[in-house]
């Protein structure tokens, strides 16, 4: 797992991220994956591509789910760049022998329509043309639901960290042999 605050549990207890969630249903339906959450708060696809090679180096996943670009947009970070910064990292699992689950992310309308519309469709755009498993949008099902968040309105709580796994679980399954 490589991602940024989403998926590194920010302002939960971690062993009740999706992430930790997502180990346990691993364990629960005997399929025979470690999962190494690689993610850090704050991270951008710009720290995100220059931490990649260690990390495939390192670990040698043979699944990378790949959930960052949340704060580029937060950031108000070129569109173009982030694509950049996405499609170098995917090449980058690719070659190191990884399968990749691209996970979307989408902002809110403040930030315009045509940044808003250009950010989000960049995933699914990534996947379709590097033949990656996509996760259209992380917090589907529950990104209109402020009750879901924690009080900073971006990181979702506890009790949604069930929501964010099963979503992920959709295109990750059918990766897992």
């Amino acid at each position: 797992m490589f991602g940024d605050s989403l998926s590194a549990a920010y302002g939960i207890a971690a062993q009740r991220g999706w992430v930790a969630l997502l180990a346990e249903r691993l364990e629960r339906e005997r399929l025979d994956y470690s999962v190494v959450n690689a993610s850090i708060s704050g991270e951008t696809t710009a720290g995100g591509r220059s931490r990649l090679p260690e990390a495939l180096a390192r670990h040698k996943p043979s699944i990378l789910v790949l959930e960052l670009g949340a704060n580029d947009g937060l950031r108000g970070l070129p569109v173009a760049e982030m694509r950049r910064n996405l499609e170098a990292m995917i090449g980058q699992a690719k070659k190191a022998g990884a399968q990749v689950l691209l996970v979307g992310m989408r902002m809110p309308p403040n930030y315009g329509p045509e940044y808003e519309r250009e950010f989000g469709a960049a995933f699914g755009a990534l996947a379709k043309r590097h033949g990656t498993a996509l996760v259209p949008f992380l917090l589907e099902g529950m990104a209109e639901d402020l009750g879901r968040f924690q009080p900073d309105r971006i990181h979702p709580t506890a009790e949604a960290q069930p929501i964010l796994l099963e979503n992920v679980w959709k295109g990750l399954r059918p990766l897992l042999k």
